[in-house]
C-alpha cells in the first residue's frame, strides 16, 4: 500500500489475501514458531505465548508504525515489502527466519540471509507468493534487546538493533547473535564477531569493542541522514543494545 501510494507501484490488478484463513496462524513447535503471512502484526503483539517464548518479537513490534497500522498489518506484508530499516525485517534476521515461497510449480524455503536482493527487493518471482515463516525460538535463558532510532515513534528506523545473549554458568558468553538494519539495503548480521563473542565475559571494553567493529560497517546515505552519522548511530545503539541483553541474560539465569 506505502508503494501505491507514492506511485512507486502501479500493479493492473490485486488479490485481496484477507480471507484466506490458512495464510493467518501462530503456531509453536519445539523450539519454533511458524506464522502465517496474513497474519497481523497486532495478532503477534498480543499473543501470550509469543510473549512468554520469544519476548523480542513482542518488544520490537512495539516500534512498529502505529496501533492502527499494527491492526491491518501483516508479517508477510512487512516482509514482502522488504523495507531495509522495518523491524520485522531485522527481528527475522536475528532469529534465522526461513521464508516458505509457494507457487503452482511447487514450494520452496529461503533463508532471511538471501531473502533479500536489493532495495525493496526480495526472491519472491512472478507466479509466487509468501505463505509463512519459520522463527527459531532462543531458551528462555537467553537476555535479549532491540532498540532503534528513528526521527519519532513510527516511523521507519535511521539505525535498528537487536540482540540475543546467551551466558555459561561461570558469567561468560556462550551464545550471541546481532542484527543491525538501516545500514544497507538489508539486515546485517555480524556472524564472525558473534562467535568471537563466545568465551568472553561481556564486560565495557569487549561490547565496545564489538560496537567499534559495528561503525566500520558499510553504510547508505539519503535525504535524512548520510553515511557518517549512521556510522555514529551505529556504533552507539550496537553497544547500548548488547549491554541491555546482556543484563537480561543476567536476570534470567536465576530464573
Amino acid at each position: 500500500m506505502p508503494m501505491m501510494n507514492f506511485r512507486f507501484l502501479m500493479p493492473d490488478h490485486l488479490i485481496d489475501l484477507n480471507h484466506v484463513k490458512e495464510l493467518d496462524f501462530i503456531r509453536f513447535s519445539g523450539n519454533q514458531l511458524n506464522i502465517g503471512a496474513m497474519t497481523r502484526q497486532r495478532s503477534i503483539e498480543f499473543s501470550k505465548d509469543i510473549s512468554e517464548q520469544c519476548p523480542i518479537l513482542t518488544r520490537a513490534l512495539s516500534f512498529v508504525g502505529h496501533r492502527q497500522t499494527r491492526n491491518r498489518g501483516t508479517l508477510g506484508g512487512s516482509l514482502c515489502h522488504f523495507d531495509p530499516s522495518a523491524e520485522l525485517v531485522n527481528i527475522s534476521s536475528l532469529l534465522d527466519a526461513k521464508i516458505k515461497i509457494i507457487s503452482k510449480s511447487g514450494d520452496r524455503d529461503v533463508s532471511m540471509d538471501d531473502f533479500g536482493q536489493g532495495y525493496l527487493t526480495t526472491q519472491i518471482d512472478e507466479g509466487e507468493m509468501l505463505s509463512d515463516i519459520t522463527f527459531n525460538v532462543p531458551s528462555q535463558k537467553h537476555g535479549y534487546a532491540f532498540d532503534e532510532f528513528a526521527r519519532r515513534h513510527g516511523d521507519y528506523a535511521i539505525v535498528a538493533c537487536s540482540a540475543l545473549i546467551l551466558l555459561a554458568p561461570n558469567g561468560t558468553i556462550s551464545q550471541a547473535a546481532f542484527s543491525i538494519s538501516g545500514m544497507t539495503h538489508r539486515p546485517l548480521r555480524m556472524r564472525d564477531r558473534e562467535i568471537s563473542l563466545q568465551g568472553e565475559k561481556p564486560t565495557e571494553p569487549v561490547l565496545k569493542a564489538f560496537a567499534a567493529e559495528v561503525s566500520k560497517l558499510d553504510a547508505m546515505q539519503d535525504s535524512y541522514v548520510n553515511a557518517t552519522y549512521r556510522k555514529h548511530l551505529a556504533k552507539i545503539m550496537s553497544y547500548r543494545v548488547l549491554k541491555a541483553a546482556c543484563l537480561s541474560a543476567q536476570e534470567n539465569q536465576h530464573v
